[in-house]
């Protein structure tokens, strides 16, 4: 699938022993890339609903087998492109590579406010992949009227390369990063995970952050690609199994065991099953793109919690079948099976589960 896709380096490259640092530059590179490889017509990954969404899925599986990290920034970075087609919004220029924060744990986040000059954003928002990338951003705040959706200017990755790396170790000049100034800042130490390290995820302080309004108040979530995006998410999740099963495939091809062939067959089973439902889902949504059956949330909830379920049971079929090692003397099938552990926990486990449930049980309305 897509395996022109020009994310491979020839070569994995040595994050040193673990640095963030150089871990999150090899993501941003490829990232980068990827975009600038969609943009000249090289790579495809057409817009949802559109008659061709099992290709995006496809691209977005094919990347994720790759590397789940550049998976997470491109899977934004194309949410981004659907959402401002969505909603009506000026469409991705040349050169540009997004983001989509929407995240909204509890806690602070961001507030919008509209002054005579527009709307500019204050606050925290937690779970920024592609901090140091993303040259814009699609971010939720809250309004006066309710939660919008704004795009901005993040003016990070500029800051990056002509501020001083020594005043605080992320490459971010020390007045914006502890938040002094306007515009948009990575707060250092905000993000130490072992799993994703790559997809650069800190928190980001805005200080009266420009921003334009994209949709009316909770466009976001009440347009239909909000739903499509979301199978878009287990498509990766999807990629993600295959990268960690590949391990196990090779062990089989190589001699003739029962117990390894026996967890091979079933890792093969539910990557099967996984890959079947991401097709019928994306067959589904083209014939219904706006989602007049009201369908798109059932779809989005009952995908994702069996692509979900598939990646915890690959991850167990071949911990048990390969052994501890390795994930102690191979780094690229560590890092796959470490940072697949922590983007599929995107899947809300239970609750997503109720909610499915409820939905099923007794309608959107009844159930909320």
């Amino acid at each position: 699938m897509h395996d022109a896709i020009p994310l491979r380096t020839g070569v994995e490259t040595s994050d040193g022993g673990g640095s963030t640092t150089l871990a999150v530059r090899r993501t941003a590179d490829r990232f980068t890339r990827f975009v600038d490889a969609v943009r000249a017509g090289i790579v495809e990954a057409p817009l949802p609903g559109g008659g061709r969404t099992s290709a995006r899925f496809d691209v977005l599986s094919a990347v994720a087998e790759d590397d789940l990290c550049a998976a997470r920034l491109a899977e934004g970075h194309l949410d981004a492109v659907a959402i401002l087609a969505e909603l009506d919004g000026d469409p991705v220029a040349p050169g540009q590579y997004w983001g989509v924060w929407a995240a909204e744990p509890p806690g602070s986040g961001l507030t919008a406010t509209r002054g005579p000059d527009g709307w500019v954003l204050n606050g925290l928002k937690q779970y920024c992949s592609g901090a140091h990338s993303c040259t814009h951003a699609l971010v939720t705040a809250t309004a006066q009227d309710g939660r919008r959706l704004f795009a901005v200017r993040t003016g990070i990755p500029e800051a990056v390369r002509t501020g001083v790396p020594e005043a605080t170790g992320t490459g971010v000049p020390e007045a914006e990063a502890d938040g002094r100034g306007p515009g948009c800042a990575p707060v250092p130490g905000t993000w130490r995970a072992i799993g994703m390290t790559g997809s650069d995820s800190p928190d980001v302080r805005f200080t009266d952050v420009p921003a334009t309004p994209v949709g009316g108040v909770e466009a976001y979530l009440r347009r239909p690609g909000f739903h499509h995006g979301g199978v878009g998410v287990a498509a990766c999740w999807y990629g993600g199994a295959r990268a960690v099963a590949r391990l196990l495939f090779t062990r089989a091809e190589q001699r003739a065991d029962p117990f390894t062939d026996a967890h091979a067959g079933a890792v093969d089973l539910r990557l099967y099953t996984a890959g079947t439902v991401l097709r019928r889902a994306a067959e589904e949504i083209d014939l219904d793109p706006l989602d007049k059956a009201g369908a798109a949330g059932l779809r989005a909830l009952r995908v994702r919690a069996l692509v979900a379920e598939v990646c915890s049971e690959v991850l167990d079929h071949v911990g048990r079948a390969t052994g501890a090692g390795p994930l102690c003397h191979d780094e690229r099938h560590a890092r796959a099976v470490t940072d697949l552990g922590v983007y599929v926990r995107q899947h809300h486990a239970e609750r997503d589960l109720a909610a499915l449930g409820g939905l099923v049980a007794r309608g959107p309305e009844e159930s909320r």
